[in-house]
C-alpha cells in the first residue's frame, strides 16, 4: 500500500467535511468526500476504499468527541453498504476498476444511482425508526437537491480518478483546494442570497416578516399540517386605537411604536416553530403549527398582558391607557380544503374580539359568528341581481338556481346541527352556485343532445369561473367553497380536485345533494326526467360513493315528509 497516498486522501475526506458546500434556498448542505471515494473506488477498488474509509473514522472519531458512539457506527456501517453495493453494480456492468473509460459511462452512472438510493432508503428507514416524521423524504424540492448534487459528485468523482491516474499526489491536492475554494465561493453567495431574500421577504419597519412571505408560509404549512394530520392555529392581532394614537402623536411616533410591538412579537415567539409578521398596517399574524386553539389562546393572553404591562411613550392618551391588542383565533378543521378559509375564520374572530371592546382574545366559533339579518337580506338581493343575469343566457339555469335555493332554505332550517351562519351561508350558496355558467358558451348550455367530451371540459370549468367571479367581493368569502366544490363526490372522482369524504365542506356536501335532485327531477333534453321517488332511490343507492351517507339520509328522509304527499296530491288531481 502506498500509506502516502492514504494519508492524504484521509486528510483531503477531512477537509472536505469541514468545508460543505452550502446551497441556497434552503441551506442545504452536501460533502464532496463521496466524490474522493468513489474516485478511489473505481481507480484502486474495494480493499483500497474500505481502508481508507476505516482509517478516515478513526480520525472522525477523535475530532467530533461530543457525537455518540452508535452514530459514528452507524456512519461507517452506511459507508460500508454503499460503497461495496456501488463496487459489485460497477464490476456486474463491466466497469474496469483502474481504466477509466469515458466511451462508457454506464458502470459508472449505475453505480453512482445505486449508491444514492441506498443513502436514500436508510436514512428514511433511521428516522422512521427513530419514531420521527422524515419531512424531508417527502419533500421533492430537497431530492431534486440532492440529485442535482449527486451528479455533481459523479462528475466529480470521474474528474478524480483522472488527476489520481495522471498525477496521483498533486492531482489529489489540486482537487482538494479547488473545492474547498468552491466551499467558501458557495458560503459567501448562499449569505449573499439570505441577505437579498430577507430584505424581500421582511418588512422593514418591524423586521417582522411581511405579508406576501408569511402568505406563501401558511401555505406551505397547511398542506403539510393537513396531510400529516396535525394541529395548525392561526392569529391576527390588532393594535387597539392605533389611528387615535397616530393622530395625537404623528405618524413618525406611530411607526416608532410598530417597530416597538414588532420587536415584542419578535421575542415573544424566540424558542418556538411560531411565525410571526406584520400582515398589513396596524395588524399582525401569528403562525402556530402543531399547536391547539387553547394552547393558542393561553399564549396570546399572556402576550396580552405583558403588552398591557408595557409603556410606550403616549400611550396614557388612548382609550385604554396602555398598549394594547384585539386578538382572533382560528384552528385548522379538518374539511378546510384551502389557507383562505383559516384566514378568513381568524379574520371574523378578530372582528368580534374588537366588538366586544378591545383589548381581548377570542377563539372562533361559529355559533358566535353568525351574520346579522339585514346584512343577509341585503347579501340575498345582489346574489339575486347576479342570477338574473341568466334570464337572457339560460333560463334553465336561473330556475335550476331558484329551486336549489328553495330546498335549501327549507332542508336548511330542519337541519338542527347547522348554526344561523351555517344556514344561511348554505342559502346564498345554494343560490349563486352556478354562477360560473355565465361564461359558459351559449350553444353549449342550450345544446340538444350529450355533450361532447371537449364541451363537457368547458362545462367543468363553471366552477373556477364562478369562484372568481364572487371572489371579487370580500363579503362573499364564506360562499367559495360552496361554488367551486359541489360537484365534488365523497368517494373522490368528482371536479375539480377530486377531493374525499370530508374533506369536502359540509355545507358543499350538503348542496351537492340538493343540486343533483333538482337536476334528476328536472326535464332536460338530453336524460329522462325521474320522479321524486326514483331520485330518492338514487340518492339512497349513491350515499357513500357520490352523497355523504349522513346528509343523504337526512335529505331523503325530508323529501318524503314534506314533498311526496304533495306530489302525489297532484298525480290524484
Amino acid at each position: 500500500m502506498d500509506w502516502v497516498l492514504v494519508y492524504m486522501l484521509v486528510g483531503s475526506i477531512t477537509l472536505l467535511n469541514l468545508f460543505q458546500i452550502m446551497l441556497p434556498p434552503r441551506a442545504n448542505a452536501f460533502s464532496m468526500d463521496s466524490a474522493v471515494y468513489l474516485a478511489i473506488l473505481f481507480v484502486y477498488g474495494i480493499n483500497f476504499v474500505l481502508q481508507v474509509l476505516f482509517i478516515y473514522s478513526l480520525v472522525e472519531l477523535c475530532y467530533k468527541r461530543k457525537m455518540s458512539l452508535w452514530r459514528h457506527l452507524f456512519n461507517f456501517s452506511i459507508y460500508c453498504l454503499m460503497l461495496s453495493s456501488a463496487y459489485y453494480t460497477f464490476i456486474i456492468f463491466k466497469g474496469d476498476i483502474g481504466q477509466l473509460n469515458v466511451y462508457n459511462l454506464f458502470p459508472y452512472v449505475s453505480s453512482l444511482l445505486v449508491y444514492f438510493s441506498i443513502n436514500v432508503a436508510l436514512i428514511v428507514l433511521f428516522f422512521y425508526f427513530q419514531g420521527g416524521v422524515f419531512r424531508g423524504a417527502l419533500d421533492l424540492g430537497v431530492l431534486k437537491e440532492a440529485c442535482v448534487g449527486y451528479s455533481v459528485t459523479l462528475l466529480l468523482s470521474l474528474v478524480l480518478s483522472i488527476l489520481l491516474d495522471e498525477e496521483k499526489y498533486f492531482g489529489l491536492f489540486l482537487f482538494t483546494i479547488l473545492i474547498t475554494i468552491l466551499s467558501f465561493v458557495f458560503k459567501k453567495f448562499l449569505q449573499l442570497y439570505q441577505l437579498v431574500s430577507d430584505s424581500a421577504n421582511k418588512d422593514q419597519l418591524t423586521g417582522l416578516y411581511n405579508h406576501g412571505f408569511f402568505k406563501e408560509t401558511l401555505k406551505e404549512q397547511f398542506s403539510d399540517c393537513k396531510m400529516l394530520k396535525q394541529p395548525l392555529t392561526l392569529a391576527f392581532l390588532d393594535l387597539d386605537d392605533f389611528k387615535k394614537y397616530n393622530d395625537r402623536n404623528g405618524h413618525l411616533q406611530g411607526d416608532r411604536l410598530l417597530t416597538f410591538f414588532g420587536k415584542l412579537l419578535q421575542k415573544a415567539v424566540e424558542g418556538t416553530n411560531f411565525t410571526a409578521a406584520r400582515y398589513g398596517g396596524e395588524e399582525f399574524a401569528i403562525l402556530m403549527p402543531n399547536t391547539a386553539k387553547e394552547d393558542a389562546h393561553a399564549f396570546l393572553n399572556r402576550l396580552r398582558k405583558e403588552v398591557n404591562d408595557t409603556y410606550f411613550d403616549g400611550v396614557e392618551h388612548i382609550p385604554y391607557r396602555c398598549l394594547s391588542f384585539s386578538c382572533g383565533i382560528a384552528e385548522m378543521e379538518k374539511d378546510m380544503y384551502e389557507s383562505d378559509e383559516l384566514i378568513h375564520q381568524a379574520d371574523q374572530a378578530l372582528y368580534y374580539a374588537k366588538a366586544q371592546g378591545k383589548n381581548n382574545v377570542q377563539l372562533y366559533d361559529k355559533h358566535n359568528m353568525c351574520l346579522d339579518e339585514i346584512k343577509f337580506k341585503q347579501d340575498l338581493e345582489a346574489l339575486e341581481q347576479q342570477v338574473k343575469f341568466f334570464l337572457s343566457k339560460d333560463v334553465y339555469t336561473y330556475r335550476h338556481s331558484k329551486r336549489v335555493f328553495k330546498y335549501a332554505l327549507e332542508f336548511g332550517s330542519r337541519l338542527g346541527e347547522l348554526t344561523d351562519h351555517e344556514r344561511q351561508t348554505l342559502i346564498l350558496g345554494a343560490l349563486i352556485h352556478d354562477i360560473g355558467k355565465i361564461e359558459v358558451p351559449r350553444d353549449i348550455l342550450n345544446k340538444q343532445g350529450k355533450l361532447e367530451k371537449h364541451e363537457w371540459e368547458i362545462v367543468k370549468k363553471h366552477v373556477t369561473w364562478g369562484r372568481e367571479i364572487i371572489a371579487a367581493e370580500k363579503r362573499f368569502d364564506d360562499l367559495l367553497p360552496l361554488i367551486e366544490l359541489h360537484h365534488e363526490r365523497y368517494d373522490g372522482k368528482g371536479y375539480p380536485y377530486g377531493l374525499k369524504g370530508e374533506e369536502i365542506p359540509k355545507l358543499a356536501r350538503i348542496l351537492c345533494i340538493l343540486d343533483s335532485f333538482d337536476a334528476m327531477t328536472t326535464e332536460r333534453p338530453y336524460q329522462p326526467t325521474k320522479t321524486f321517488e326514483e331520485a330518492l332511490e338514487e340518492i339512497e343507492r349513491c350515499a357513500g360513493t357520490q352523497f355523504d351517507p349522513v346528509y343523504a339520509a337526512k335529505f331523503v328522509a325530508f323529501v318524503r315528509e314534506h314533498y311526496l304527499p304533495l306530489a302525489e296530491m297532484e298525480q290524484l288531481n
